[in-house]
């Protein structure tokens, strides 16, 4: 019974949430009356609260600028975790524009799609993506590619670094910073996940999308970390290669950080 009820109130405050911001969204965006994240913030937060999610927060986003956010990736709430708290704009894969409600919900963010299979679209992307850097949006990229289980990290594709090769070189910019940033799913009703529980977070692969809404609303208070690592400096000759590597390496370290120090402070 308790279950039920925790995902009814779950889904219905999100639905009337998203009926009155999205509108309003859309009038900020053609209007540009206030600062465009602003909404999106209180958006997420309120699906947060829906799931029982509490964030943590360790370090702080570089106010630097052109800034790139290089993220591990367990799953669709990663963008509540990072955008709940920060004026941020994401790098999404392109089926996510045809998702129901979560696809128009993420235009109205001004998120970017982008379809890695098609080399030929791939390089406008990255020029969208350069231009908006260039402009001084902050912009997360999963650096993985896809989503993992939350216990190892994936290695980061070094292609999907090329949107700063980009800005540098048709924006303008004489160097683009890219900071790392790990997202640990820790704790379940207080308790530590530990490998088994954790894909209780993670939405992996194929995965149906609304049977996982589901389950995260029925359990609730999830504990979840964020690490904000030391920014890169990228410059026009720098290898994509070794920035992908040493990104991945403090990701790497952070995620093992906050994963033993749950076990550690239970």
């Amino acid at each position: 019974m308790m279950r039920w009820m925790r995902i009814s109130f779950g889904v219905l405050s999100v639905a009337a949430g998203s009926a009155v911001l999205a509108p309003l969204q859309a009038v900020v965006l053609r209007a540009r009356l206030i600062n465009e994240y602003r909404l999106p913030r209180a958006w997420h937060r309120l699906i947060l609260r829906a799931l029982g999610m509490r964030v943590s927060i360790h370090g702080t986003m570089s106010d630097k600028r052109p800034l790139l956010l290089a993220s591990n990736h367990v799953s669709w709430t990663d963008v509540m975790v990072l955008g709940a708290f920060n004026n941020l704009a994401f790098i999404a894969k392109s089926e996510m524009a045809g998702w129901p409600v979560l696809g128009s919900l993420a235009r109205l963010q001004r998120t970017i799609f982008i379809e890695r299979e098609r080399r030929r679209k791939s390089g406008e992307q990255a020029s969208e993506i350069a231009s908006r850097l260039a402009a001084g949006d902050a912009m997360v990229l999963f650096a993985e590619g896809t989503t993992a289980d939350g216990n190892l990290l994936l290695p980061f594709k070094s292609t999907l670094f090329g949107a700063a090769s980009i800005a540098i070189q048709e924006g303008g910019a004489d160097r683009v910073f890219i900071q790392p940033v790990a997202i640990a799913y820790t704790r379940l009703h207080g308790l530590p996940m530990g490998r088994q529980h954790r894909t209780v977070a993670a939405w992996i692969g194929s995965m149906d999308l609304v049977p996982h809404i589901g389950r995260l609303l029925s359990e609730g208070a999830v504990d979840v970390e964020v690490h904000f690592g030391e920014p890169l400096e990228f410059r026009a000759g720098t290898s994509r290669k070794e920035v992908a590597r040493r990104a991945e390496e403090q990701v790497r370290a952070m995620m093992q950080d906050a994963l033993r120090g749950q076990q550690a402070r239970s």
